[in-house]
């Protein structure tokens, strides 16, 4: 792997097993690189770590470097706000660091690694060991995974940005697999936008009119049809599925 600064690109780490990989990965190969919740602990050059309201205090770091910043909601769930809202976004950390990524940052690329939200059935779940599988809960905002990182590479692609995973194993993203080495030459975006699909699913979200602006959608959680968001996810898979028209 080259030394050559990928302008632009936001390293996004999460907590599965496989992102150990980018401890050795040049810093120079990110404009910025943001931790999600224990993440911070695989290397220590990071730029921002965004973690929820209810990850422990214990957990956190405690001496920050200069130009370390921690995202909190006030930070992420305004973000999410100007994308939808937290409950169309999906109400996971990886998902709601995506988008205030796109928001603060405007990158050029978004390349994940450790955010594949598959989980093996024995032995270690997470890098530092068992944890919970936080995107598998019961959540009406994650009853299809597929659907949401769909909806967020259109949102990127809206804005020039790629989405991509720098996994290579299975993956719940739709994100196509980049290794990090090809990231320089990477198209921007590497998504097409179906341009019709992406107006139609965002006019049904107005229509819907599923916001929560505190971000806990779970508190209006009988305020909303699980028939009509399963319906809006159906959209986001065939606007990222067709061509554009």
């Amino acid at each position: 792997m080259t030394l050559e600064n990928v302008s632009g690109t936001v390293l996004v780490v999460g907590s599965a097993p496989d992102a150990t990989r980018c401890r050795d990965w040049p810093k120079a190969l990110f404009s910025s690189i943001v931790a999600i919740n224990n993440a911070w602990r695989i290397r220590d050059d990071w730029d921002y770590l965004a973690f929820p309201d209810d990850f422990p205090p214990e957990n956190r770091p405690t001496d920050l470097r200069p130009g370390q910043d921690l995202i909190r909601s006030d930070s992420y769930v305004p973000s999410n706000n100007r994308f939808g809202g937290v409950l169309y976004a999906g109400g996971t950390m990886a998902f709601s660091t995506g988008y205030w990524a796109l928001d603060a940052l405007r990158p050029a690329v978004l390349a994940f690694v450790g955010c594949d939200m598959v989980y093996p059935t024995a032995g270690r779940t997470h890098f530092y060991g068992k944890g919970t599988a936080d995107p598998l809960r019961e959540d009406i905002s994650l009853r299809n995974l597929e659907a949401k990182s769909a909806r967020l590479s259109l949102h990127a692609a809206m804005l020039g940005c790629a989405c991509v995973r720098l996994s290579s194993g299975p993956s719940r993203l739709t994100f196509p697999q980049c290794p990090p080495d090809q990231l320089a030459s990477l198209p921007s975006p590497t998504l097409r936008v179906n341009g019709a699909g992406f107006r139609a699913a965002s006019e049904e979200e107005s229509r819907l009119g599923y916001t929560v602006e505190s971000g806990r959608y779970w508190e209006h959680e009988q305020e909303f049809s699980t028939d009509r968001l399963d319906a809006l996810d159906r959209m986001w898979l065939r606007a990222a599925q067709t061509e554009p028209g």
